[in-house]
């Protein structure tokens, strides 16, 4: 009975074990589309162009009128009323004064701006500016979120090459202990060289260990960006890496460079806005009022209409200093365009040249791994026929291992390195289709 409750124990939390972590096939086109939808940073901006967008609105509604409509009802207590109209000698002739005791008002006005100095339209187009400037941070902002999504995606593969890579070396040298063992115990090795190939073996199972930590850090890390269980295992998927050089175009259409061109547009009609404080400001009136004044007086139908003039003399000598900050802080944004120009100049052309070293070196490390698996080769022949010693069979060992790394990683880099030129570019989500 005993056993068979530790059975169904075991069997619980295996299957709790299986439930607490899933498994899920990742490509790269799915991390970033992903990272695109689900991430908190893709959804700020988002937010903020928003933001932007309601903020506009706001704007756009000062051209409408404002309405006001009010009513009031009042008691009064001991009102003492005298009618202007009477004479003394009618008053005298004995009319009764009346009894008032409440008040029923109610009124309506109207204001409709007509010219402020064309404040309202220059503001209008100032925060139509900032709108599409918000629009195109927010591209580029998905640019840099899809960017890292690529890197944290090459950067769980890499390590889990690494780990496929130090297992495979690790039983080669679990092997070559256990051959060196019965060597040793037949006379035939000598036991220095016996530890030699247990210290390689302990060196690789730190490695792998090491390895296995980074794997399990990345892939939380991208679990948690793409807001994916956190404890579901990514498996990447590497069947294009290496093989992303297709035609990049030469045309440069940067989102960051373009929300600052706007947001200098804004910055001028600003300028318009500061110059408005020179002008009036003229506005359409209009009002409708019902009095009851209980007992005395009744008026209804009481409209009105006009224009309203106003004008603050202090803006003739306030408003130059406006002008002239409104004029520095367009200067200001002219020279950061033109500073972000260049930059973005050496950024695509600085992208270009990783891009070309990456496949340079990806063709010298598939040379190198070729290379130092034929060394490997040779040394163990000559170990074997006793012409190596056991320190360049393990050195030649060592060796194989990194060429593959190197490889494994930069066929990886290709990959990572055409993305960022078209980074470089503002061209990298347009590779990829959201869904």
């Amino acid at each position: 009975m005993r056993i068979k409750f530790l059975l169904l124990s075991l069997l619980i939390l295996g299957s709790a074990n299986i439930k607490a972590q899933q498994k899920r096939q990742l490509t790269l086109d799915d991390a970033v589309n992903i990272a695109l939808q689900n991430s908190d940073a893709s959804k700020i901006s988002d937010a903020k162009v928003t933001s932007a967008e309601g903020q506009l609105n706001v704007t756009k509604n000062l051209q409408y009128p404002d309405v006001d409509i009010s009513g009031q009802y009042r008691y009064l207590t001991g009102a003492d009323v005298k009618l202007k109209t009477l004479t003394s000698d009618s008053t005298s002739g004995g009319i009764a004064q009346p009894n008032v005791n409440s008040l029923l008002l109610g009124q309506a006005n109207v204001s409709m701006p007509i010219f402020s100095g064309f404040k309202l339209k220059n503001t209008i187009k100032a925060t139509e500016n900032q709108f599409k400037a918000a629009q195109f941070n927010a591209k580029n902002e998905k640019e840099q979120i899809a960017l890292q999504a690529i890197h944290d995606y090459l950067n769980l593969y890499k390590a889990k090459k690494t780990i496929e890579l130090v297992q495979e070396n690790l039983k080669s040298a679990q092997q070559r202990v256990t051959d060196f063992s019965n060597m040793e115990e037949n006379g035939l090795l000598a036991r220095n060289d016996l530890l030699k190939a247990k210290l390689q073996q302990s060196n690789i199972e730190i490695s792998l260990e090491e390895a296995k930590k980074n794997e399990r850090i990345l892939n939380y890390t991208l679990a948690v960006t793409l807001k994916l269980p956190e404890n579901t295992v990514i498996e990447t998927i590497d069947t294009n890496f290496g093989n992303v050089s297709g035609l990049i175009s030469s045309e440069i259409t940067r989102n960051d460079l373009q929300a600052l061109q706007f947001q200098e547009k804004a910055a001028k009609n600003k300028i318009k806005v500061a110059k408005s404080a020179y002008y009036p400001s003229l506005a359409l009136i209009g009002g409708y009022i019902a009095l009851d004044l209980n007992n005395l007086l009744t008026v209804s139908n009481a409209m009105n209409i006009g224009v309203g003039v106003s004008y603050n003399l202090s803006n003739l000598f306030k408003t130059k200093s406006d002008v002239k900050l409104a004029k520095s802080k367009v200067q200001e944004m002219e020279y950061t365009v033109s500073m972000i120009s260049d930059k973005i100049k050496v950024q695509v052309e600085n992208a270009k040249q990783e891009y070309e070293l990456s496949q340079k070196k990806f063709e010298v490390y598939t040379q190198s791994e070729e290379q130092a698996i034929e060394n490997y080769r040779i040394v163990k022949d000559k170990y074997n026929n006793g012409l190596s010693d056991t320190n360049d069979l393990l050195e030649a060992d060592v060796q194989q291992l990194q060429a593959k790394i190197n490889l494994a990683y930069a066929q990886a880099n290709i990959t990572q390195k055409y993305y960022e030129l078209l980074t470089a570019k503002g061209v990298l989500t347009n590779q990829f289709n959201q869904k």
